[in-house]
């Protein structure tokens, strides 16, 4: 069966959702992103205009959005305009020491939560040299040592793949907010219920319906030092 949003897809219909998705809020881009994907090619075609009119400013959820879909999508220009404009993603993944990040936005690029949150831990290892690539965990003295611009990749990564909801920043300013009560933020970001830890990997929800800072994890099941050390990092200064 023809999709009925591809019939309906005139192009009045389609100026007036390439209008909404420039000049619109935030609220309604975030609206129209899946009406253009379900337009087809006219659709997309908006959705790649933007991406490129939006290349040199730094990259919003907004923009993460609309990369998804088109990261998502089997139309071979598509896959063409990705490869020629944004190889690596729309967040531009620099490192201090060398660490390619394209597998950490690919995974969030399609929403594998789970696993891209397996990955930051494993390149958060990597940021930390080779004792901790072997432990598969990392030290809190470690984490004090990492480089600004590989934790504000990671965050930057999370931030534009989640509409916003996840992130290390996001954390931090949950718990700010919280005047600095560890407790109360486990709570908040779902890592406890009432007087028991959320065990991990079933009890987390790895998808948007989580509550907003619940990912990534960042080595949480090791206490609160790790933690302590992110969000105290003058990568958030």
């Amino acid at each position: 069966m023809t999709d009925p949003m591809i019939v309906s897809g005139t192009s009045s219909d389609i100026e007036s959702l390439r209008s909404q998705l420039i000049a619109g809020s935030i609220q309604v881009q975030q609206q129209t992103i899946p009406q253009l994907a379900n337009l087809g090619n006219g659709g997309f075609d908006i959705l790649m205009e933007f991406l490129l009119q939006r290349c040199d400013k730094p990259a919003t959820w907004v923009d993460g959005k609309a990369y998804q879909v088109l990261h998502n999508s089997d139309l071979p220009q598509v896959k063409e305009f990705l490869r020629t404009h944004f190889p690596q993603g729309v967040v531009p993944l620099q490192s201090e020491c060398g660490i390619d990040y394209s597998p950490l936005q690919q995974l969030l690029a399609t929403q594998d939560f789970q696993a891209a949150d397996r990955m930051t831990l494993q390149k958060m290892c990597e940021i930390a040299g080779t004792e901790a690539i072997k432990r598969k965990w990392l030290y809190f003295t470690e984490v004090d040592n990492f480089p600004v611009t590989d934790l504000q990749t990671i965050n930057k990564l999370w931030l534009v793949h989640s509409e916003g909801k996840f992130g290390f920043s996001v954390q931090r300013e949950i718990w700010l907010g919280l005047g600095k009560n560890w407790d109360n933020l486990w709570v908040k970001i779902g890592w406890k219920k009432g007087k028991n830890w959320t065990r991990y990997p079933q009890e987390f929800t790895w998808d948007l319906s989580a509550p907003r800072g619940h990912l990534p994890l960042s080595n949480q099941l090791r206490g609160v030092r790790v933690i302590a050390s992110l969000l105290s990092h003058p990568a958030w200064s």
